[in-house]
C-alpha cells in the first residue's frame, strides 16, 4: 500500500483547521491521502489542545459536616504537586465565604482543610464551590538539560516539531515533538523522575486523545510525558521512580494519531496550567517536520 501525505494543504491551511479536523481516506489505488477537506467515509481525527488525561476523580473537593458549618476539604490523589484555586460562589446565609479565589500548592497524594462556612442563624445556608487546579508546582525553576532520545532502536524521523501546525498549536503541545516508528519500538526514560500517571487499557483511537500514556515528574518539578504507546505495554506503576534509559513501554498508534509515533512534550505549571516547555534532544533526530504521520493501525 501507498501513502501519500497532502502537505501543500497542511501547510497553507489555516492554524485554525489544522488544529481542529484532518479527515484520512483510502482511494481505489491504495493511496492514503490527509486533508482538511470533508470526504464522505473518511476517517476522522479531531484535534484540540487536549492531549493530557483526566484527573477530575484524582483532585477533588470533600464537605465534612459539623455543629460550626461546613468544612471544605481539597484532595489531591496524584504522585505530583497540584496548584488548586478554590472559589465559593453563589454563597447565602453563610459566614466565611471569601471573596477571592483561594490558591494553594497540595502535596502529592496530600489533603488540606481550606475553608469552613458558617451559618449566619438568619436562613438557610446555600453555596456553591469551584475548584480548579493544575498540575506541578507553579514554584519549579527547570534546570538546563539535553535529553537523551526516548526510544531504542531507529534511526527514526520527527514528523511533527515544537509549533507544528497540524496539533501542536495550543499550550499543553506547543513544544512537543512527534517522532515516526514502529509499533513496538522501546520507549524509555529520557529523564530520571518519579511515575505520576499512567494509561495502559486504551485501544484504537478510544477515549482519550493521548491513548496510553506515561507521566514522570522529574526532579525539578517539570514533567515528561509519552503517548501514544502501545496497550498493555506500560512497564512502569504509579509512585514508581525510574532512571534515564529505564524501559517504560512500546511505542503504539492509541489515542488521537494519525499513524504509529511517540508523542513527547515537557510541561511545567504556569499560571495554574499544565503547559509545555522548550527542551532540546541530546543528539539530532534524522528529519525536517512534515506535519503530516502516515502508516496504519
Amino acid at each position: 500500500m501507498r501513502t501519500f501525505f497532502l502537505g501543500a494543504v497542511l501547510l497553507l491551511a489555516s492554524p485554525a483547521l489544522l488544529g481542529s479536523t484532518i479527515y484520512k481516506y483510502t482511494d481505489a489505488n491504495g493511496v492514503v491521502t490527509y486533508t482538511d477537506q470533508r470526504v464522505q467515509g473518511a476517517q476522522v481525527f479531531v484535534f484540540r489542545d487536549r492531549m493530557v488525561e483526566d484527573n477530575d476523580r484524582q483532585v477533588y473537593v470533600t464537605t465534612r459536616k459539623h455543629a460550626g458549618g461546613d468544612t471544605l476539604v481539597v484532595n489531591n490523589d496524584l504522585y505530583v504537586p497540584v496548584e488548586i484555586e478554590l472559589s465559593i460562589i453563589a454563597a447565602e446565609h453563610v459566614l466565611g465565604a471569601p471573596d477571592a479565589p483561594v490558591r494553594w500548592v497540595l502535596p502529592p497524594r496530600g489533603n488540606i482543610r481550606l475553608l469552613t462556612l458558617a451559618p449566619t442563624g438568619t436562613g438557610t445556608p446555600r453555596y456553591q464551590h469551584k475548584l480548579r487546579y493544575a498540575l506541578g508546582d507553579p514554584r519549579a525553576k527547570p534546570s538546563p538539560l539535553a535529553y537523551p532520545l526516548p526510544w531504542r532502536g531507529g534511526p527514526f524521523r520527527m514528523t511533527q516539531g515544537p509549533g507544528g501546525r497540524y496539533s501542536h498549536t495550543g499550550p499543553k503541545g506547543r513544544y512537543a515533538v512527534d517522532i515516526a516508528m514502529p509499533v513496538g519500538t522501546p520507549i524509555v526514560a529520557a529523564r530520571g523522575g518519579l511515575v505520576v500517571k499512567t494509561e495502559n487499557q486504551q485501544s484504537g483511537r478510544g477515549t482519550n486523545p493521548a491513548g496510553n500514556f506515561v507521566r514522570l515528574l522529574h526532579d525539578d518539578g517539570t514533567m515528561g510525558v509519552y503517548l501514544h504507546l502501545k496497550q498493555g505495554s506500560v512497564n512502569v506503576r504509579e509512585g514508581q521512580r525510574v532512571r534515564a534509559g529505564e524501559l517504560l513501554a512500546l511505542s503504539g498508534n492509541t489515542g488521537n494519531s494519525t499513524g504509529p509515533h511517540l508523542h513527547f512534550v515537557v510541561q511545567k505549571n504556569v499560571g495554574l496550567n499544565t503547559v509545555s516547555i522548550p527542551f532540546e534532544f541530546a543528539q539530532p533526530v534524522n528529519s525536517m517536520p512534515n506535519f503530516a504521520v502516515g502508516g496504519e493501525r
